[in-house]
């Protein structure tokens, strides 16, 4: 007679109880597992992790090195599965679209305490540069310029020139991406020259360098120096489809410090998004616990010591 369950929780609590009880693990569709991140720091890191710990449960997980507006048709189009840097509100308009038609579906909130605005070296914000409405007193020496990241997340810089309240018209953003702009940043703080950039925590930037971040951003960034938080979102329908990777997604929450550490492997110690969550991983497994805890292998096995054997945790 085959076991019956109740499924008054939560319909993935119920779907991974079945398969747990069926010991069948997860559907063999669910086994590649296919993700993306923007070529941000924190998103790489924690793409990282999240990559090691499903390879090590069995699961074929791939991450994809992609522009967010690529990042969200992708999810529409069922070409990726999930996305782990949906940044509140700063990414707002990128999401919009895609919230309104259910393409892509909220998982959890992973990450609070962040934050996202426009930053200039300290000298300059000791100048007068202390709120976006400056920026355009001192367009000389900023030689009209802002630095952003990869070309396809900088919108928000656009919004800023765009706005005829701020007095930017004829400014320029100048697209690279994180590396390139983190280190155009330490070349103009080294020569003492004017800069406004991208700045967000967390990141090693806010150790690296000594920055404030500009007040007056709300309208675009959100208030307090664009606080943010961070969400996992997947492709609509990939909860139901593949409840065991659903059921590591929710648990799968960071915070502040260890996303700090993490990205200063990568940024400090050239280490591989890989690498670094390993090394991460080795100094704080006591995080396994939660983020594995209701989950199995893809083959239906407990979860937390097939993953610390096979990473030798």
């Amino acid at each position: 007679m085959p076991r019956i369950l109740s499924c008054g929780i939560s319909a993935i609590a119920c779907l991974i109880s079945l398969s747990a009880a069926a010991g069948t693990g997860e559907a063999e569709s669910c086994r590649k597992v296919r993700m993306a991140e923007p070529g941000w720091n924190d998103l790489a890191f924690t793409t990282g992790v999240a990559t090691t710990l499903l390879d090590a449960l069995g699961y074929h997980a791939e991450s994809d090195l992609l522009g967010l507006d690529v990042i969200y048709q992708s999810l529409k189009n069922g070409d990726l599965d999930a996305f782990l840097g949906y940044w509140d509100p700063a990414m707002t308009a990128y999401y919009e679209p895609y919230k309104a038609d259910g393409s892509v579906e909220q998982v959890r909130v992973n990450l609070k305490g962040a934050k996202y605005t426009f930053a200039v070296p300290t000298y300059v914000w000791e100048a007068g540069v202390k709120d976006f409405r400056d920026l355009q007193k001192f367009a000389d020496q900023f030689e009209k310029k802002m630095y952003g990241i990869e070309p396809g997340s900088n919108q928000l810089m656009l919004d800023a020139i765009a706005d005829p309240e701020l007095g930017l018209e004829g400014w320029e953003v100048v697209e690279s991406s994180e590396v390139g702009m983190v280190s155009e940043v330490g070349r103009k703080i080294r020569n003492k020259a004017f800069i406004v950039f991208q700045g967000w925590a967390p990141h090693p930037m806010n150790a690296m360098f000594e920055f404030e971040y500009l007040t007056g951003g709300d309208k675009f960034y959100g208030p307090n120096f664009g606080a943010a938080t961070v969400s996992t979102q997947v492709r609509r329908g990939y909860l139901e489809e593949c409840p065991n990777v659903a059921q590591f997604l929710q648990n799968l929450v960071f915070d502040i410090n260890f996303e700090n550490k993490g990205m200063g492997y990568l940024v400090n110690d050239g280490m591989q998004p890989g690498e670094a969550a390993l090394e991460a991983l080795k100094a704080e497994s006591q995080h396994l616990d939660a983020w594995l805890a209701n989950v199995t292998t893809f083959d239906g096995k407990p979860a937390l010591d097939a993953v610390r054997a096979k990473l030798g945790l």
